[in-house]
């Protein structure tokens, strides 16, 4: 049975694809790569002869090539920002691939909030501050309605994904108050990665200023500031 490789290529340091995301890279026959989103070094390490700019391709022209080049029997590596997991848009594309008769396989990546995380030199979970962590998106062109303001009344650790150009929208709805830390991070793990640190209040004004308008996380919560926060030693090192 063909089978197709659906691969995380991580935050955006080329180096922090897996090992076994590098393998498949370096023996795909065909790469069909998610644009702007994939660090371009990426592609240029792969030598598959046939690569394709998933951007602005329509799910069946994807899942077309990709059926074609199986059944063809070439090695197809389908590659994904981060973690294929988030907001990846995969299970459309495998649904239409196993109606094919394709066997499809995914290969699990370093997303960027944990790229984010590095950036801030922190743990999303810390002992006495937070154990718990909310991931969740804006709303926007392909989302009608969010649960900002209500996933924020936890009190975990709060990541925002695809909501740098609502970044104002979104500071002004979650309910917490306006000294809470938050951080913006731009560009994680890139060489041009750049991160901002406020408050719920200044946060939104701190980044555009730092002229951040797109390809960010925002993080909310104590954590930021974890060294200024009450937290409790693990136990691991007790």
């Amino acid at each position: 049975m063909e089978k197709i490789y659906f691969v995380g290529a991580g935050p955006g340091n080329p180096d922090l694809i897996t090992v076994k995301g590098n393998a498949l890279l370096m023996q795909a026959d065909v790469l069909i790569y998610a644009g702007s989103l994939v660090n371009p070094a990426l592609v240029e390490r792969s030598p598959a002869p046939e690569k394709y700019d998933s951007w602005g391709m329509k799910l069946a022209e994807m899942v077309k090539v990709m059926v074609d080049a199986a059944r063809a029997g070439k090695k197809v590596v389908r590659l994904h920002s981060g973690d294929p997991s988030l907001y990846g848009a995969i299970v459309e594309q495998i649904a239409e691939l196993e109606q094919a008769g394709i066997e499809v396989e995914v290969v699990p990546g370093v997303s960027s909030m944990f790229g984010a995380a590095a950036a801030l030199k922190t743990q999303y979970t810390l002992r006495g501050v937070s154990e718990s962590v909310v991931i969740t998106r804006p709303a926007g062109a392909t989302l009608e309605a969010d649960q900002i303001a209500e996933l924020s009344r936890t009190g975990a650790t709060m990541i925002v994904f695809l909501g740098t150009a609502h970044m104002e929208e979104v500071l002004a709805k979650v309910e917490c108050p306006p000294e809470t830390p938050a951080a913006v991070v731009y560009h994680a793990t890139w060489p041009d990665e750049q991160v901002v640190r406020g408050t719920v209040a200044d946060l939104a004004a701190k980044a555009r200023a730092a002229g951040i308008e797109r390809s960010a996380l925002i993080i909310i919560g104590d954590v930021v500031n974890a060294a200024a926060s009450d937290y409790t030693n693990s136990d691991l090192y007790g």
